[in-house]
């Protein structure tokens, strides 16, 4: 735990580049555990989440090699994993335990995944579920974790997803690589693709169409991976310099897979300044320049597919709402209650202590703008993304901002206060 002072700022320049993706590095180390061969990653985010990731499959007998912040994966095949000793720490990784019950699902030996207790309190009955409708075997804490998990013998399923996600979605994709017979998913919405796009970089047989995707029993292939800068953690610095007057930055490398970039819309809608410069593939992934520059927000609505494409930046639209003249309405973003934390409630409740008009709903929230925000004391909650929104909104806020727990920050964006320092932030 470390509290950040933050004081009002004058204007954000300069250049920089956020680190490597969250959601990229996870499924880039888990498959690479499971392909026949040694893989290279590059830009691999060395942050706690992802970190979890790594110690655990160690743990599964997997040497892993950390070369100049880069990684060196050893995989032994889909067959390789060895039982781990002790139970598989994912402290507060929701994607690590998710994705990790579809690959353990899959082998002739029982694991058990735990974490600390706000992991413990997200749910995985809809993992569960479908992962046993494909024989696993798992034991749960009345749906939550710890999760006791007898895999082996799985055969294919057709899955209706009741939900839009992307976890959900690559743990079923994941046992699909040992089942029996062909596994589909079909989602009701869409999700983040990157884990289709990197099977089928490595071989695996997989098919997707407009709303399913098919994957059959396969090894997959040793590759090497770029993982370009992560959208999530570019949403902070890219709303803070269009809220800071006078703003002009410019990101680099910054991945922009059409099914995380909703908050790109959603701030366009809003009249923000924000220039796609050049554009190149990193891996199978689109990447681009952004260039921000201050502007004068209006309100937007959001809801339906575009509440998919940017779940993680909610805690962010939220600052940026309060700046925007008129009533941002967001709906359709129940999945938002289980969170790390309960992100309507908590954004709500801290928000409101600078000051801001926001009202929260059953599935979603109701922000007034434009408000001055002014300094005062808040709490994170342990939620990195909550506590880096409040880090923000801390720069157009009157006095102090100090907020109790800017560590959390590292679950996601490692060195979050150097970089905006570099750019002008006023941080203590």
């Amino acid at each position: 735990m470390r509290e950040l002072r933050v004081h009002k700022s004058g204007p954000l320049r300069g250049e920089l580049r956020v680190p490597g993706d969250k959601s990229i590095s996870h499924r880039a180390l888990l498959l690479a555990a499971i392909a026949d061969g040694t893989s290279s990653i590059t830009g691999f985010l060395a942050s706690n989440d992802s970190l979890a990731t790594l110690t655990c499959v160690r743990s599964l007998g997997i040497t892993v090699e950390r070369l100049d912040g880069n990684l060196v994966v050893h995989g032994h095949g889909r067959h390789g994993l060895l039982p781990a000793k002790f139970p598989l720490d994912c402290v507060r990784s929701g994607t690590a335990m998710r994705l990790l019950t579809g690959i353990l699902a899959g082998q002739p030996f029982e694991s058990v995944l735990t974490g600390q207790e706000q992991l413990r309190a997200r749910p995985m009955g809809r993992i569960v579920e479908p992962l046993t409708a494909m024989g696993a075997r798992i034991e749960t804490d009345n749906g939550h974790a710890p999760l006791v998990i007898r895999g082996g013998g799985l055969h294919g399923i057709t899955y209706d997803m009741p939900i839009a996600s992307a976890q959900v979605k690559s743990a079923l994709l994941l046992a699909g690589l040992y089942a029996d017979s062909p596994t589909s998913v079909r989602e009701p919405g869409p999700t983040r693709d990157h884990s289709e796009r990197m099977l089928a970089a490595m071989n695996a047989r997989i098919t997707a169409n407009e709303d399913s995707i098919t994957i059959s029993p396969s090894e997959i292939s040793p590759v090497s991976i770029d993982i370009p800068g992560d959208f999530s953690s570019a949403a902070f610095p890219i709303v803070a310099a269009t809220i800071v007057p006078g703003s002009r930055i410019t990101l680099h490398g910054v991945g922009i897979n059409p099914t995380r970039t909703g908050l790109l819309d959603a701030l366009s809608s809003m009249g923000a300044s924000i220039a796609v410069k050049g554009f190149d593939t990193m891996s199978s992934e689109p990447v681009s320049d952004l260039a921000v520059q201050s502007a004068f927000l209006g309100s937007t609505e959001i809801y339906g597919d575009t509440v998919v494409r940017m779940i993680d930046e909610f805690p962010i639209l939220a600052v940026a709402a309060t700046q925007a003249t008129g009533r941002t309405v967001v709906r359709d973003a129940r999945e938002l209650r289980v969170k790390e934390t309960d992100r309507i409630a908590t954004a709500t409740e801290e928000l409101r202590k600078l000051g801001a008009s926001i009202e929260p709903t059953i599935d979603g929230f109701i922000v007034q703008g434009p408000t001055q925000l002014h300094g005062a004391s808040v709490s994170s909650h342990g939620d990195h993304r909550l506590a880096m929104a409040l880090a923000v909104a801390g720069l157009v806020a009157d006095g102090v901002t100090r907020i109790d727990d800017i560590a959390c920050a590292d679950d996601s964006f490692p060195g979050f206060v150097e970089l905006m320092r570099g750019i002008g932030g006023e941080y203590e």
